[in-house]
């Protein structure tokens, strides 16, 4: 089939009730197209709520699910994530991850779909110590790698593998950590961004990373459905901005105090202590874990160079996804 003719056809996305699934979503509504959403009878529907979206039943780890869904449709944009990185049992991480994204992609060829999006992680990158981060760095920290990134990187090289040797259709998204409105859950950092809005955090690492607006990833998706190159990956992320300065534009734009910052080294003494005492009371699912202050810090400057040349990208200023962020979330509180 010549052209882009797949954007005449209806539009399947996995994941649609998360926070880049249902942003994926709204921004393929506002464009015009028919979109097909795969939601578990147990997701929450309230980031889709007054879409018009046709809803199908199903779970990726469902096979029969995805290819009922996929049936006449042009497009995938595949954004179901689990990352419950706590979880003592990472049996989970694996099968959403990574079989969940096999099934899909079997589901996709078999459909004859045309284009195929993932929304993968930036945690798939390389380190670079030298200098900022492109495409082309390797995965090269597996000894500080916690199962959740490493159930990430497998997922993203089973797609990178399905494209050269199955002539998957498919475009990788590498998101960096992300920030908005309409954040229905709340995402983990996007939480922990409004209440530091609040003033209701009083300590908070030392560290950084790069983030991205979550419209921003939407956007992005929607480029890499048309100008995409099929089989690469491209970094979607804005520029790297510590939580210092982050966390100072929230409380700023409230009129509270930003919280103190705790040392790395701090954090990983608690870190470490904390482990220690949850294991020997026999606790699982612990949020306070020392995997989790590696992955503060691991990533300074990102260069997305190549989707702002391939798709046309540009993301918006942190100060206004930090302001939007914290003025969806204040006005949601005033509606309760």
């Amino acid at each position: 089939m010549s052209g882009n003719s797949y954007l005449s056809k209806p539009v399947l996305v996995t994941g649609a009730s998360g926070f880049v699934g249902s942003h994926i979503v709204r921004r393929l509504v506002s464009d015009g197209r028919k979109v097909r959403v795969l939601l578990r009878k147990t997701s929450s529907r309230a980031a889709l709520e007054g879409l018009p979206v046709e809803i199908h039943y199903g779970d990726v780890l469902e096979a029969e699910s995805l290819v009922a869904a996929m049936q006449g449709c042009g497009s995938v944009f595949h954004s179901v994530v689990d990352p419950r990185f706590w979880l003592t049992d990472t049996t989970p991480l694996f099968r959403n991850n990574v079989e969940g994204l096999v099934n899909s992609m079997e589901a996709a060829l078999s459909c004859g779909i045309e284009r195929f999006v993932f929304t993968s992680s930036m945690g798939t990158l390389g380190v670079n110590p030298d200098g900022p981060v492109t495409e082309d760095i390797e995965f090269n920290w597996y000894d500080k790698a916690s199962a959740y990134i490493i159930a990430r990187l497998e997922a993203e090289q089973s797609l990178l593998k399905y494209c050269r040797e199955k002539q998957l259709p498919g475009v990788a998204l590498c998101v960096a950590n992300t920030y908005g409105p309409h954040d229905y859950q709340p995402t983990p950092h996007n939480g922990m961004l409004w209440q530091v809005a609040k003033g209701k955090v009083g300590f908070a690492m030392d560290a950084g990373a790069p983030s991205v607006d979550i419209r921003d990833v939407a956007d992005a998706a929607i480029r890499a459905e048309t100008k995409g190159a099929l089989g690469e990956r491209y970094i979607i992320a804005n520029e790297y901005i510590s939580n210092r300065d982050f966390y100072t534009i929230a409380t700023d734009h409230m009129g509270n105090k930003p919280p103190r910052m705790i040392s790395l080294k701090v954090g990983m003494v608690v870190a470490t202590i904390a482990e220690t005492i949850f294991k020997l009371l026999h606790k699982k699912d612990y949020l306070l874990r020392k995997d989790a202050i590696v992955l503060s810090d691991i990533f300074k400057e990102m260069d997305h160079s190549k989707a702002t040349r391939d798709l046309g990208w540009n993301p918006r200023p942190v100060r206004e996804t930090v302001i939007d962020a914290v003025e969806w979330f204040k006005q949601q509180e005033a509606q309760i």
